[in-house]
């Protein structure tokens, strides 16, 4: 009976944390949300002069973030490493 008290509690309390987190997020469409700023203006306008790539997307991956994917690499073929250890014994 504890037991099941605890678990409710921590998931009253994770959601309350959810609702909290959601009222903190700017409102939809205002143009002075973080997701506007200069960052992507810049990658469009000097991708191709910095990289010499006509592919826009490839360049970001590949070049401005190339640590970034290498890390997602590295945790992705982890995982695929873990999971097949598992299911081979």
């Amino acid at each position: 009976m504890m037991k099941i008290a605890l678990e409710v509690i921590t998931l009253v309390m994770i959601g309350l944390l959810l609702v909290l987190v959601v009222r903190e997020m700017p409102p939809f469409g205002n143009p002075t949300n973080p997701v506007h700023n200069e960052v992507s203006e810049y990658y469009l306008s000097n991708t191709q002069a910095e990289t010499g790539v006509q592919n826009v997307v490839a360049a970001i991956i590949t070049d401005y973030r190339g640590f970034d994917t290498l890390g997602e690499l590295t945790v992705l073929l982890t995982a695929i490493a873990g999971l097949l250890a598992v299911l081979r014994s």
